[in-house]
């Protein structure tokens, strides 16, 4: 789909911007942009580590998950790109981007884009906590 400007899963760091100018859009009135860092606690308890890994699937599964926002919605430009690898506190884990007509319509599309990459895209949180407990989380965060 030619809606469909950027996907990827990368062991860089992520950038807002590139991302933001991958759907940029003229047909566009709403634009949505979801950025998700590394927090420094999880279920209360404070984060020391964190890494994501993914399968090799992954970024078919990214795409087939775009795809169907974009057949749901009337997207006009859609981007998403997760970040795999060790990552500090307040990195950049996943940013994804849509632009629509509308800005209802565009923050329906981002919301379903950002939680169905979450439960159906095959990447691993592994996080280690302070008291010395680690957890691996089946879907990234």
């Amino acid at each position: 789909m030619d809606v469909i400007r950027l996907l990827d899963i990368r062991d860089t760091p992520l950038s807002v911007d590139e991302i933001f100018a991958a759907v940029g859009s003229h047909a566009a009135g709403g634009t949505t942009l979801f950025v998700g860092t590394v927090r420094e606690q999880d279920h209360g308890k404070p984060v020391t580590r964190l890494s994501y890994s993914a399968h090799p699937s992954a970024v078919d599964e990214l795409r087939r998950v775009a795809e169907k926002v974009a057949t749901d919605f009337p997207v006009t430009a859609l981007a998403a790109v997760h970040r795999v690898g060790d990552l500090e506190l307040g990195d950049i884990a996943v940013i994804v981007a849509v632009a629509c007509p509308h800005r209802g319509e565009a923050f329906e599309a981002s919301r379903r884009l950002i939680d169905d990459l979450k439960s159906e895209v095959p990447i691993w949180k592994h996080q280690q906590f302070a008291d010395g407990s680690n957890e691996w989380v089946g879907a990234c965060e």
